[in-house]
């Protein structure tokens, strides 16, 4: 061995005294040979295989494709678990257990004798949950995604979970579709293991943390069952010993270039605004100064380039087909920061020197995007002092500006006890508005901003509506939905203050958002607020709800930002 620095592993698995016997000989009651603890790379991975998570159903399959390569790079694989967050399956929100998650992950790859990481995950929170536990270590750390699913089918079209799951609820309320023919939608939505096909929170973070060099070229949008999911697993157990070998630390990815890289992918794949927090949280992690205003200032102006739902048309096979994030790196060109490294050990530049777009139609040219700008915008005002979103290229365009009389829901249960009533004071020109559902209030900040539109409404044609919440939305979903604001109303943010009645005003190009009362009134107001009494008081809710930052800060725990590093000095025995 020529290592550059002794392993990590060494200080357990190398020791010739009792503590070295012990590590050891429990290890080899798995079959290991005297030879595998002389001195190889340890490489761990992070398995969220489970049946409450259909979406990492295959995940066993894809470890074996890590260790294949691991162990022919002359490293020693080894799996553990970690808690696996089902975002369709788990209640009350898989966001409630996100920092929890990286707890998990954080105290699992410091305490255990490992020399680098390989983190297998997909489904919307495990993916920035595992990130977030390694980069508060920092060892070498490559991600290697579930992928998503095929393309769903229903009567001789492609249809994306989640986004045609949230049109055709409403086309039943509306009387438009038979219950019938909902569920034999149902029976051809999900038809393998893998994330959601459209572009929903999971894709996009895969698609971003490729662009950030966070794993292999298409690592984002290979299918999750495609051969060549598991052959990118191999090479990524051959790539993560290079790594190790080298002396290389998530540092040296996890760079304020990479976050820029991160954003400005994000606009041009039309992604989810649930990337926001979920950034917001990493670089705190990371130690890398970004915030909330980077959203705004880096990915405003950048082009919505890849047509696919909600955004557009298309789906994730016939994205990665067309030629995946290298084939976006290609066209913003300049746009990124090329020459930024990730752990393949290639460059943005050299990446998209071999990239192809096979397929202008799914990805647009930089001369003929989908919309001239797809970032997110983030709102400022009165009714959100510190921030909210909202995803132009999933909203009616003549609803981007737009001044309506509130209609205000003081908790879901409200919501869904009133919004279908006949005699709801409500017309298509009203602002729904959502409180208590925020990181505190709920707890957990759900993905319940998008409000079903009273049925009433939809009966008479009405599909969209202006819709304000604390709450977030799943990134499958369209509509002109404000989200995030901050502060939550569970905490006596402006949000909590809203009446029936009064007006607010959204004007996306100025990026405002206004509740038109006055100064001396919103003082009032917040002097008159009576706080909800807590209700819980032990476990893992109360630790949530008594540290969870605000959405503008990525809603992680306050104790959690920053790094405790690899180093463990005492020994079990």
């Amino acid at each position: 061995m020529t290592d550059p620095k002794p392993l990590r592993s060494a200080a357990t698995y190398g020791k010739r005294d009792r503590d070295g016997f012990i590590h050891r000989s429990w290890m080899k009651a798995q079959g290991f040979p005297d030879h595998v603890f002389d001195g190889k790379p340890i490489i761990g991975i992070c398995q969220t295989f489970s049946e409450f998570n259909p979406c990492h159903s295959h995940l066993r399959d894809i470890a074996e494709g890590v260790k294949r390569g691991v162990w022919e790079a002359g490293g020693v694989p080894l799996e553990f678990p970690a808690m696996s967050l089902g975002e369709t399956q788990i209640r009350p929100t898989a966001m409630l257990f996100r920092n929890l998650m990286s707890m998990d992950v954080e105290e699992s790859i410091r305490g255990y004798a490992m020399d680098g990481v390989v983190l297998l995950g997909g489904c919307d929170k495990n993916s920035p949950a595992m990130l977030m536990g390694a980069a508060s270590v920092g060892l070498p750390a490559m991600l290697v995604s579930s992928g998503p699913m095929l393309n769903g089918k229903f009567r001789g079209t492609d249809i994306g979970s989640g986004t045609d799951v949230w049109r055709f609820s409403e086309e039943v309320r509306a009387g438009t579709m038979s219950n019938a023919d909902f569920m034999a939608a149902e029976a051809g939505m999900s038809r393998s293991p893998g994330t959601c096909m459209t572009m929903g929170t999971a894709s996009t973070l895969a698609c971003i943390f490729e662009a950030m060099g966070l794993s292999l070229p298409f690592n984002g949008t290979i299918p999750g069952v495609d051969a060549r999911r598991k052959a990118m697993a191999h090479r990524t157990g051959n790539r993560i010993v290079e790594l190790v070998r080298s002396g290389a630390t998530m540092a040296d990815v996890l760079t304020r270039e990479a976050f820029e890289n991160g954003v400005k992918m994000c606009a041009a794949i039309g992604g989810s605004t649930n990337a926001v927090l979920h950034l917001l949280a990493l670089a705190g992690r990371a130690g890398v100064k970004f915030d909330l205003a980077d959203w705004q200032h880096l990915g405003a102006s950048v082009p919505l380039l890849v047509d696919l739902m909600p955004s557009g048309r298309f789906l994730m096979e016939d994205f990665h087909y067309a030629g995946g994030v290298p084939a976006v790196v290609a066209e913003l060109g300049e746009a990124l920061h090329l020459d930024h490294v990730g752990v393949s050990g290639l460059s943005l530049r050299d990446i998209a020197g071999t990239a192809r777009n096979d397929d202008p139609e799914v990805i647009r040219p930089l001369d003929k995007p989908l919309m001239a700008e797809g970032g997110l915008v983030i709102l400022k005002g009165n009714l959100a002092p510190r921030g909210a979103v909202i995803k132009p290229g999933a909203a009616s365009p003549e609803l981007l500006q737009h001044r309506g009389r509130a209609v205000v829901f003081h908790s879901i249960e409200d919501f869904h006890a009133r919004v279908d009533d006949p005699d709801l004071d409500i017309d298509a020109s009203c602002v729904m508005v959502l409180q208590g559902c925020g990181p505190r209030g709920y707890p957990g900040m759900p993905e319940v901003g998008n409000m079903p539109l009273p049925r009433k409404l939809l009966e008479a044609g009405v599909r969209d509506m202006v819709r304000v919440s604390d709450a977030r939305m799943s990134g499958t979903a369209f509509g002109t939905v404000v989200l995030h604001c901050a502060p939550e109303a569970h905490i006596g943010g402006p949000l909590a203050l809203v009446r029936d009645g009064d007006m607010i005003a959204l004007d996306t190009a100025n990026a405002s958002l206004t509740l038109e009362i006055s100064d001396e009134e919103m003082e009032a107001r917040a002097a008159a607020w009576v706080p909800t009494p807590p209700a819980y008081d032990r476990g893992w809710y109360k630790l949530y709800i008594d540290h969870v930052t605000q959405a503008d800060q990525g809603a992680d725990l306050d104790f959690l930002r920053g790094s405790s590093g690899s180093v463990v000095t005492r020994e079990s025995h």
